[in-house]
């Protein structure tokens, strides 16, 4: 055995040690990125227009589980309520228990407890409702709009109800992160609702969680693929250095 296939075995082994170990690697960040995100996320196609810009109709969502106490002004939330139809709703919360939600101010904003908030997430120009209103929500209750006000049958249309338009907090099934089809985006939390008492929630493990299952995929494509590439390689260098060997015996 000559020196160079003594290197290039020696070479070999450690590729193959070393594509093992990439393969393990990936495994576990594959498939703990997966069951961690399946474990915390559930997928949720948004029936309607009433979310729209930030969710069109027939998206795809991703929401993270949580309890109802976890909510907080700004967030994009999956609810059931009986009174509203039984079936999942995604809407905006924009009051929790004790706010007094209204609009419209002189610039056409909506007020919670008094103050003004900015909303550049709305689909429509003009005040942030078409109808003007105010509710008191109760302790344990939720007040909640969708983004795309002339279009959403939402706690303004439920005023009347004995909640006066409000949901118990323990409807709330999971929290909106992002959409995944037919595009992909985070949903950011609204700056306006941060000087509010409470401030807004914090994102979900989502962007850390997906980085762990494609880091994961490449790593075990990678390590895969590196013993046939590492095998025709060696191949390669084996027959230049025979044919290398045949042309000096003959000079």
């Amino acid at each position: 055995m000559s020196a160079a296939e003594r290197t290039g075995e020696g070479r070999g082994r450690l590729g193959r040690v070393l594509s093992g170990l990439a393969v393990a690697l990936g495994c576990v960040l594959f498939l703990g990125g997966f069951a961690w995100s399946a474990f915390l996320y559930q997928p949720y196609t948004v029936p309607t227009d009433s979310m729209s810009p930030t969710i069109g109709r027939g998206d795809r969502v991703l929401a993270e589980r949580i309890h109802g106490g976890d909510v907080r002004r700004g967030d994009v939330v999956v609810f059931r309520d009986k009174v509203w139809g039984d079936v999942p709703m995604v809407k905006r919360v924009v009051g929790v228990g004790g706010d007094t939600v209204a609009c419209c101010d002189k610039q056409g904003r909506l007020t919670v407890d008094g103050r003004s908030v900015d909303e550049p997430y709305l689909g429509t120009e003009g005040p942030a409702s078409p109808t003007g209103f105010s509710a008191t929500v109760p302790e344990g209750q939720l007040f909640l709009l969708g983004d795309h006000r002339t279009d959403s049958l939402d706690s303004r249309y439920h005023l009347t109800d004995p909640g006066h338009g409000t949901v118990p907090g323990d409807t709330v099934r999971a929290r909106v992160d992002a959409t995944a089809w037919p595009r992909w985006g985070m949903l950011g939390r609204p700056s306006s609702f941060a000087a509010l008492p409470g401030g807004t929630s914090q994102p979900g493990p989502l962007p850390e969680l997906a980085t762990a299952v494609i880091a994961g995929a490449v790593l075990i494509l990678g390590g895969a693929a590196y013993g046939p590439v590492a095998r025709r390689a060696t191949g390669r260098a084996a027959r230049r250095e025979r044919h290398e060997r045949a042309v000096a015996s003959h000079g």
